[in-house]
């Protein structure tokens, strides 16, 4: 816990997820779940934009966890810089990755491969060399509850992917990851989620 921590403490943590900048699959509608991509030039001013709103909206920000993937750390290191603090690698936080289907069309995954139509009718059905949708649920708010406690009465920004915060909050809220299509998030846009004393989400998809 920092010094920044102990001010706060004795409210529940308050988590501002923001997705990554854009990288070139998004723009293609291919799917890059575990598949490691750098942001886009427009990505990189995406990151500087929410970095500058982030510092003057909210300042007494204590910590900025990221995704391992290169175009979540390179979103949170202009945020971490504007605030002063280190950008700590949650691996819990990496995107839902599906394996032998990676770089796959959205299109192709819908009908070619049923990709949808399986993941959601069998939560532990998973492609080969890839991820369940109910493992990705479990992972994604597991990590989201280890940095709440770490964090008491705070905020704490967490860099994560769309599909990882979609699948996420319909866990949190529902119980269920099968209500992902309804949390689509842009591109370094901000979700405010408190977890505890009830789940909720406090604002949604705000864009800098």
């Amino acid at each position: 816990m920092t010094e920044r921590d102990h001010a706060h403490t004795g409210r529940p943590a308050r988590l501002l997820l923001v997705r990554h900048g854009q990288i070139a699959a998004n723009l293609d509608r291919r799917w890059h779940g575990s598949t490691d991509e750098d942001l886009t030039e427009g990505g990189r001013e995406q990151a500087r934009r929410v970095a500058a709103h982030v510092a003057a909206t909210h300042p007494n920000v204590v910590a900025v966890y990221a995704s391992p993937a290169q175009r979540a750390q390179n979103t949170a290191q202009p945020i971490a810089a504007a605030l002063g603090l280190p950008v700590i690698i949650a691996p819990g936080l990496a995107e839902y990755g599906i394996g032998v289907l990676e770089n796959a069309s959205y299109d192709d995954l819908l009908a070619k491969h049923r990709f949808f139509e399986q993941a959601e009718a069998d939560l532990a059905w998973a492609p080969d060399g890839g991820e369940s949708l109910g493992a990705v649920g479990e992972r994604v708010v597991a990590a989201w509850r280890a940095i709440a406690a770490a964090h008491p009465g705070a905020e704490v920004i967490v860099v994560s992917h769309g599909a990882a915060i979609a699948t996420g909050l319909a866990v949190l809220l529902h119980a269920d990851p099968r209500g992902w299509p309804r949390y689509h998030v842009r591109n370094t846009s901000i979700t405010e989620i408190a977890l505890d004393p009830t789940p909720a989400i406090l604002s949604f998809d705000v864009l800098p």
